[in-house]
């Protein structure tokens, strides 16, 4: 007899400073361990598994990220599970919601919008407080030309050229809704920088390392160690250009996920 199955979507927030990552690797702190290690804590009656909507690198972080959880058994008061929930989870994760879903419901393959966003500052030496959120870059930056080269990623390109090689068999077709630089209004702190900038990304999907690479590129242009033609050639003709610079995980967050 088949067992009777619930399934709930938990939206969340998390601090990924101190984390390696979303995914649960043996002998590493990460942020699924943590989900699951206090779920069944809980839910020490309960058969459960848990399905993420997609996964983050070490120390990056999300103000709305999610996860399916499946089990065996009916949450009956939400308000009471998200308390208890947030009561035994670390200072750094924080669960903001939930909602019963049926079991057409696929987290990973619905249709879903992510908007993610990485925050730094250049320049000048940023207050220690803010290593956690703002990459901060000490050379002086073209700005202007930065946000010029953004505006290219907007469309549909093979940006095999922005993951890591490992990924050679992956789809490396991806659509860019939305790309820009902007002035970072999204997180405040009297620790920050004067002046900070967001590099906000929007779309469906996207490969490992795929913004944080895109954003490495940026970061190299606004210094003079790439030019604008090379920007231009990596999308167009991505075989005539090798990019290896990784921008640090700990300037990128999920800023939202909007899911179908």
């Amino acid at each position: 007899m088949k067992k009777q199955r619930f399934y709930y979507v938990i939206k969340l927030q998390y601090l990924g400073f101190r984390f390696s990552g979303w995914q649960k690797q043996p002998g590493q702190k990460t942020v699924e361990g943590m989900i699951t290690k206090t779920l069944k804590f809980i839910l020490p009656n309960s058969e459960f598994k848990i399905l993420s909507a997609g996964r983050t690198d070490s120390k990056v972080s999300a103000l709305d990220a999610a996860f399916e959880l499946f089990i065996n058994e009916p949450l009956t008061d939400f308000e009471a599970f998200i308390g208890l929930f947030n009561k035994n989870l670390p200072s750094d994760i924080r669960v903001m919601s939930i909602k019963e879903v049926n079991e057409d419901f696929n987290i990973i393959q619905d249709p879903k919008v992510k908007e993610y966003v990485y925050l730094f500052s250049y320049g000048s030496k940023n207050h220690p407080y803010s290593s956690p959120f703002i990459t901060n870059v000490l050379d002086e930056l073209d700005l202007e030309l930065m946000k010029k080269a953004a505006s290219l990623y907007v469309g549909t390109h093979d940006l095999s050229v922005y993951t890591v090689k490992a990924q050679n068999n992956a789809h490396k077709k991806r659509t860019i809704t939305s790309c820009e630089i902007i002035e970072n209004k999204i997180l405040q702190a009297n620790f920050f920088p004067e002046k900070s900038y967001a590099f906000r990304v929007e779309g469906p999907g996207f490969m490992r390392y795929q913004i944080r690479m895109m954003m490495g590129a940026l970061i190299q242009l606004g210094k003079g160690e790439l030019l604008f033609a090379d920007i231009e050639n990596s999308l167009s003709n991505p075989e005539s250009i090798e990019l290896t610079y990784v921008a640090p995980g700990s300037g990128l967050l999920l800023n939202r996920l909007d899911l179908d």
